[in-house]
């Protein structure tokens, strides 16, 4: 199965209709958030058609498709808006072989590692800095931000099938790409 992952919607409609055509045409089966869905956090300036409510009901139409984890911004209020759940700290993914922690990053990143075996590894967001790489026995990815990007990078998600993480733009250009199953 093809997935299509995100982090940091931050609640701008204009990139959650971009991400949900791309998820569209991805064919991916699945979607998984890495928190930060709503709300643009008092650090952030706002987003480009910073519009919650409208987030909320284009994500509650893919309710059964959603896999999501609590970013930093998120909260119980989110909850009671979401129709799918949002306020689980991490979640474990066994894909193809792979055991992938998923997280949002304010907790456990690539400087605070969860407990992790030799090969796992560790899906966050929250820095809303891409990142595909081998990190000593474990691997780091973050697919960026959808719609605050930082370090110089576009707005971004990520598509992981047969073992390969691709990060993508929303034109469809593959930004930085690693193979899992290495």
């Amino acid at each position: 199965m093809k997935y299509m992952i995100a982090s940091d919607i931050h609640g701008s409609a204009y990139y959650c209709r971009e991400l949900l055509n791309a998820y569209k045409s991805s064919g991916a089966g699945r979607l998984i958030l890495l928190g930060d869905i709503l709300y643009h956090g008092p650090r952030n300036d706002l987003p480009k058609e910073y519009a919650p409510k409208e987030v909320i009901s284009m994500l509650n139409g893919y309710k059964d498709r959603i896999y999501s984890v609590r970013g930093n911004c998120d909260t119980e209020v989110d909850q009671m808006v979401l129709e799918f759940p949002v306020l689980a700290d991490y979640a474990l993914l066994a894909i193809d072989g792979l055991m992938i922690y998923a997280t949002h990053g304010h907790i456990y990143n690539k400087d605070h590692l969860p407990p992790l075996q030799k090969g796992d590894i560790l899906l966050h967001g929250h820095t809303h800095i891409l990142t595909a790489e081998h990190f000593g026995d474990v691997t780091i990815l973050n697919p960026g931000s959808v719609s605050i990007p930082k370090g110089g990078n576009p707005p971004t998600y990520a598509v992981l099938e047969e073992k390969v993480f691709r990060v993508l733009d929303f034109d469809g250009n593959a930004v930085k790409e690693i193979n899992l199953g290495e």
